[in-house]
């Protein structure tokens, strides 16, 4: 009966897998493959996406450079004169020649937007676990350039800069999420209404953060309540998310609970939990994301992946379904000599959905677990908005785990089972020797190239 039952299952790949590879050219030397179906809304046939042939974040151009910095810890920034705390009520907007020093819980109210000129610096307290929070309704316009980017840091002095000094950024907006009620409280020791986010409104716009640095956030405001470098809250697909950066963030760099916004061009380091976590119903688009984890932070409570992905921790199947689409990810592991709590580079979990294509994970310890039936289910669905995996390439050091299919009700009987279904889709499993000749030099914690090498393999076969 089982081997019945497998057999069955792998014709229901080969079919499912057939249904959707069919490709078209269009224009200059990309391939244009519509992604499950360039009818539907959320798919890489999308006109966000940038058709280009090479996997990972980078082609031959560093779009990381003049405006990132990967030594944050021994960054010279000039001392607070004016303090920003407590609400913004009304319109304000800040001065490029001026030092901030955030205090407390700084809340933008619906209705008023806080500017912030490119080549602001604004240090975030550490004693009062110093917070920038964009409620409903409220809109930051944050637009540095890549000349002069806009730097949160913390207030700390060189050689005592550590991940937690300070919170972070959070973002709520009125777009979509999968909350009972629709509407729910943000994580990180926010009280109603003010931490709230939510609503029916797909298109809502919170602002901008373009070119901009985010550098020590992340602190644990209690157990279990922890503040990310950027949370996002049901934000709209009218916000704009360009050229950021999280180092050395104390929980994930990324987070979104619900929203549909979309974001090209983000980059972390040296954060100590998840990477880009995605939960509530969370459905945009990303393109161009790059990360490198650190060997010696991790989350000692529990673990670290790069991806860790959830539709809902306790109802799986609710809607919306969380089902983020991204191509072209670089993500890379922190090695063999890691912590221990360093796990996945992709955790698809509770019932998520996901279109993850064109991307390149080096340097794990685990590569991808498929964990749960109804997340398993969606990849072998053939409905529109279902899920997929695919031209993606994996490098990981576990025997045994560099695919992995769990759950108390997997989907996928076998591992095996699951690797027919990613190696079916142009998934590629490589190990460490063949890493080492995909990019120049990723493992370097002070200055990564994260460029392809001369002859890479990741250099063509980008499908959208």
């Amino acid at each position: 009966m089982k081997n019945r039952l497998n057999l069955s299952l792998l014709a229901l790949l080969v079919t499912g897998a057939t249904a959707i590879t069919s490709c078209k050219k269009s224009g200059g030397d990309a391939v244009i493959d519509p992604i499950v179906d360039p009818a539907v809304p959320g798919t890489l046939a999308d006109a966000f996406f940038d058709k280009v042939s090479y996997k990972g974040a980078f082609g031959t151009t560093d779009w990381t450079a003049g405006w990132t910095n990967f030594t944050p810890k021994t960054a010279f920034y000039g001392t607070p004169t004016v303090t920003l705390s407590g609400d913004i009520s009304g319109n304000m907007t800040l001065d490029a020649s001026v030092v901030y020093l955030l205090k407390g819980f700084v809340y933008v109210k619906s209705g008023a937007t806080l500017t912030i000129p490119a080549g602001t610096v604004i240090r975030g307290d550490k004693v009062s676990k110093a917070t920038l929070v964009v409620t409903r309704g409220g809109k930051i316009n944050a637009e540095g350039t890549a000349a002069k980017p806009i730097v949160f840091t913390s207030n700390e002095a060189v050689g005592n800069r550590a991940p937690g000094d300070w919170g972070g950024i959070i973002i709520l907006g009125k777009s979509t999420n999968n909350i009972p009620g629709g509407e729910g409280l943000i994580e990180g020791g926010l009280t109603l209404p003010e931490g709230n986010h939510g609503g029916t409104i797909p298109d809502d716009n919170s602002g901008v953060l373009k070119y901009v640095r985010v550098e020590f956030p992340g602190i644990a405001y209690a157990t279990n309540n922890e503040i990310n470098g950027i949370t996002f809250g049901s934000v709209g697909s009218k916000t704009v998310v360009d050229y950021v950066q999280v180092s050395y963030s104390g929980d994930d760099s990324f987070e979104w609970f619900g929203g549909t916004v979309n974001a090209k061009h983000l980059v972390s380091i040296a954060n100590v939990d998840d990477v880009f976590d995605f939960d509530n119903g969370f459905s945009g688009k990303l393109q161009y994301l790059v990360a490198q984890r650190n060997p010696e932070l991790a989350d000692q409570a529990g673990q670290s992946n790069g991806i860790e992905s959830d539709n809902s921790e306790k109802v799986w199947d609710s809607s919306p379904r969380t089902r983020p689409v991204i191509s072209n990810m670089t993500l890379i592991g922190p090695g063999t000599t890691a912590d221990g709590k360093h796990e996945y580079a992709n955790l698809w979990r509770r019932g998520s959905k996901m279109v993850l294509a064109n991307s390149v994970f080096v340097g794990f310890r685990y590569g991808i677990d498929i964990r749960d039936k109804e997340t398993g289910d969606a990849l072998v669905a053939t409905t529109a908005g279902n899920s997929l995996i695919k031209n993606n390439i994996y490098q990981s050091f576990t025997v045994g785990k560099d695919i992995v299919a769990s759950g108390a009700t997997p989907s996928f009987a076998t591992a095996d089972l699951l690797k027919t279904y990613l190696t079916t889709n142009g998934n590629t499993f490589i190990d460490a020797t063949a890493a080492a000749a995909l990019l120049e030099s990723p493992f370097n914690l002070t200055a990564p190239n994260f460029l392809l090498k001369a002859g890479s393999v990741a250099a063509t076969g980008a499908t959208f």
